[in-house]
């Protein structure tokens, strides 16, 4: 597959690159990349959730009554799960929701996403941009330029841009990235992907 790359301003500059079709062709599989959106949010969670058992909460252990005779039901002490200010049964305690996927299957989900993106004609090249210093209103009017000023982009950098990566953080509907950092999840949460000259060739030779 080839695209035209485009200038600052959104216009062609004469100039095209290829996607290699064993990243952006691929046939695509769903549950592949079902697994590794479903690691990547496992692995946001921090785990640290906790309720106190019967024998961590505050109170006294003393039987409240009498085992038999009173024509009620046997209980034992007030830190019991069935009382008011008791423990909580089979309460959430402190835990590590990651898991481990296969180097190839993480690749398969990657590449799968991309061909996704590429067959809906979510892809564009930009030009390589050079900025004296942050300006998050270039940035904008890159946007407005490209027309996707109205969509979650996901701009995917050959390498650090310090100024670039600066501007774009006052824009939440924009996340930069480096191209080798490139993951299932921001490509599908993405609505455009737009790819500085030079990401293309990171992405075609890191997943090939």
């Amino acid at each position: 597959m080839e695209l035209a790359v485009l200038n600052t301003e959104g216009k062609e500059t004469g100039r095209k690159v290829v996607l290699a079709d064993s990243v952006f062709g691929v046939e695509a599989n769903d549950h592949a990349i079902y697994l590794d959106v479903k690691q990547y949010l496992a692995d946001q969670r921090q785990g640290t959730h906790k309720s106190k058992q019967r024998n961590e909460v505050a109170g006294s252990t003393r039987k409240l009554k009498r085992q038999k005779g009173t024509g009620g039901a046997r209980c034992g002490s007030i830190k019991s799960p069935l009382f008011p200010g008791g423990g909580r049964i089979f309460g959430p305690v402190p835990r590590d929701y990651s898991f481990k996927l296969n180097k190839k299957l993480k690749q398969l989900a990657r590449r799968s996403a991309l061909t996704y993106k590429a067959q809906a004609g979510a892809i564009q090249i930009l030009e390589a941009v050079k900025m004296e210093a942050p300006k998050t209103k270039q940035v904008i009017a890159l946007t407005e330029a490209l027309k996707v000023a109205d969509k979650k982009v996901l701009l995917v950098l050959p390498e650090t841009n310090v100024n670039l990566q600066l501007s774009c953080r006052n824009i939440p509907s924009i996340k930069p990235v480096l191209a080798q950092n490139v993951c299932t999840y921001d490509l599908m949460n993405a609505s455009a992907v737009v790819m500085v000259e030079g990401a293309e060739n990171v992405l075609n030779v890191m997943l090939a």
